[in-house]
């Protein structure tokens, strides 16, 4: 009876199989994941924006399921960077729910402010783009260091602040407008958005490597990841001007 369905044909097994050696990485295909990739996160942003106007309530449950989901589907991707084709799109979608939620929270607070950081962090990444294939900044090894070891160190900077609030030790300075505060603001957002260089020579090396094909939705989660980190940082840095 299974003979009778014409997606079960051998022919088809056939070609998967012998897919799976002959594709290769290419950089207009991580694009393309890439693209498909931020789109999921809009649209999942967007239903919970959507939904916060009317049920207020509902930003706490998102940043929580998002965090946590988004949170668990990054380890299994870099981890396992073969699953990318699956966990990337789940990231995707949770990191929406966040994003959706924690804008929603400042957007009542700042009228218009989503809408800049929006385009401010399409407007850095351009930048950086641009900056990279003119090269003007190179990925050289000691560039990739660098930005690594500032991004490990910002990384155990927040671990320690959640760390410091479960004991209700305070660290004003990273939520208030201070001069400091603002500074470190500026700090760790030019860090995300040279973290950008790193995808983009991270696609660039495995294209020109023949990676396999799945690494096309590694690249497109690796970009996915800074720029969501960028736009929290561009975000925070908003708001705090602001005030």
């Amino acid at each position: 009876m299974a003979r009778s369905n014409p997606a079960l044909r051998d022919a088809v097994f056939r070609n998967a199989l012998a897919g799976v050696s002959a594709e290769r990485m290419t950089v207009p295909g991580t694009v393309f994941k890439a693209i498909v990739l931020i789109a999921l996160t809009t649209f999942s942003a967007g239903f919970v924006w959507s939904a916060a106007a009317t049920k207020p309530g509902i930003t706490a449950a998102a940043i929580l399921v998002g965090l946590l989901g988004g949170l668990v589907a990054a380890f299994v991707t870099i981890l396992r960077p073969q699953s990318a084709p699956y966990t990337a799109p789940l990231y995707a979608v949770f990191e929406g729910l966040a994003l959706g939620a924690i804008s929603a929270l400042y957007a009542t607070v700042y009228h218009g402010i989503t809408l800049q950081a929006v385009g401010l962090t399409c407007m850095v990444a351009l930048a950086m783009l641009l900056a990279y294939q003119t090269g003007l900044i190179r990925a050289t090894d000691t560039f990739r260091r660098v930005v690594i070891s500032a991004t490990l160190g910002i990384a155990l900077f927040y671990l320690l602040t959640i760390v410091l609030q479960l004991f209700h030790v305070s660290m004003p300075f990273l939520t208030d407008s201070s001069p400091l505060g603002i500074v470190l603001s500026l700090v760790f957002t030019a860090v995300a958005a040279l973290n950008l260089v790193l995808d983009f020579d991270l696609i660039e090396r495995g294209a020109r490597g023949g990676a396999p094909k799945y690494m096309e939705w590694y690249g497109g989660f690796a970009l996915l990841l800074t720029l969501v980190w960028l736009y929290l940082e561009i975000l925070r840095l908003l708001g705090r001007t602001r005030n």
